[in-house]
């Protein structure tokens, strides 16, 4: 058996190759960093190393990786004779990732069985989006050759910190994991990754994710740079920025129990595992790496006005997630480049045409007086 996994970075490595190896697959990295791909092409192995309660060394064997700015026929050949595709590269990259999938399945067996596809993304249906991008680019072709693979969508959950230095390919990171993936579009073949659970119904665990893990993670980023405190397991350790990041995610799981039927005790549970995980002080993680590119993190459908705006059109309690904004508002990092067009609109734009801009919500919809009012909080601060 043979996976193809594009983005040979610390997740691909240290999360969704660790596990396809564990299944079985022979591992193929397709990556752009010329760097990155000679270093794991010049070892015959790496070592997974997860720091914390339970923690486990783990050495990934049999892999390759290749260039695909340089070589993207190799890749190509790679999928055309592939049982897995999967990808951790960004929603955003999945658009140059898709014609080389589409090329591999243009010149795989008919007779093959089909390619299961899976872009294992921290966005919602990023396989459907994949899917798109790949079915646009095909045009009239696409019924042919989407006959040869299956998308299912997936939920991935891992913390990989920023790598110390000298790591090599090694990889650094928590214990916990979670891979959720559709049964459905697999039938009775679905692929073998140990440690996965299948389910009928993705959405619910995409959003519990997304909404309590993402949402719990750059909320404590947040309010952590807005205290000058570098880590995430130290902005925890303030009693006021713990409870503020808890309040957040209380609201988050109200709407997940509302939208989704999910067990408030469960809930509770949950956000409890996905705090404790935060204040693993074994994983060195930084506010400033887990805030970056908030303009981003504060559009439409991510994991602040996302919540928000289902919660404040149900009638629920938003004020926290509220002032979360408004702490990510406030991140100031002059090395990031989203944060120095935050603040730069923040200076020039006026708080109505910012929050449209930037969250994407109508004037009209019951979260936009809210995101607003923070706004010009933040812009008072700096003197506008």
């Amino acid at each position: 058996m043979k996976a193809v996994h594009f983005g040979a970075g610390n997740i691909g490595r240290g999360f969704v190759g660790l596990l396809l190896h564990e299944g079985g697959y022979e591992l193929v990295f397709s990556d752009v960093a010329a760097p990155l791909v000679d270093a794991i092409n010049s070892v015959d192995s790496y070592t997974v190393h997860e720091v914390g309660e339970g923690g486990r060394d783990t050495v990934v064997t049999g892999f390759r990786a290749i260039n695909s700015a340089e070589h993207p026929q190799e890749v190509i050949d790679e999928i055309a004779s592939a049982n897995v595709v999967t990808t951790a590269v960004g929603p955003t990259i999945l658009k140059f990732v898709a014609p080389h999938i589409l090329a591999g399945l243009a010149h795989r067996d008919p007779s093959a069985p089909p390619l299961q596809v899976m872009a294992c993304e921290n966005a919602i249906n990023a396989t459907d989006l994949l899917r798109e991008e790949m079915k646009a680019a095909a045009g009239g072709a696409w019924d042919a050759v989407s006959a040869h693979a299956v998308f299912a969508n997936t939920a991935v959950d891992r913390i990989v910190p920023a790598q110390p230095e000298g790591a090599g390919v090694d990889v650094t990171v928590e214990p916990f994991f979670e891979w959720a993936i559709e049964r459905p579009p697999f039938g009775d073949m679905p692929p073998n990754v140990p440690g996965a659970h299948f389910v009928d119904d993705l959405a619910p665990y995409i959003e519990r994710k997304l909404f309590t893990v993402n949402t719990g993670h750059a909320t404590t980023a947040y309010f952590g740079a807005r205290a000058g405190i570098d880590t995430i397991a130290g902005a925890l350790s303030d009693a006021a920025i713990a409870a503020s990041v808890e309040a957040a995610l209380e609201e988050t799981s109200a709407l997940l129990a509302a939208k989704h039927g999910l067990d408030p005790a469960e809930l509770a549970a949950y956000r409890s595992t996905i705090l404790g995980r935060f204040r693993n002080a074994a994983l060195p993680d930084t506010v400033w790496r887990v805030g970056r590119q908030p303009l981003r993190k504060l559009s439409r459908h991510e994991r602040f006005v996302g919540p928000a705006a289902e919660a404040a059109e149900l009638g629920l309690p938003v004020d926290a997630l509220v002032e979360a904004i408004r702490a990510a508002l406030a991140f100031d990092d002059t090395e990031d480049p989203q944060s120095v067009d935050l603040q730069r609109m923040l200076r020039e734009q006026d708080a109505a045409t910012l929050t449209a801009a930037v969250t994407g919500l109508e004037p009209e919809h019951p979260l936009f007086a809210r995101v607003v009012a923070a706004v010009e909080g933040r812009q008072s601060e700096l003197g506008v």
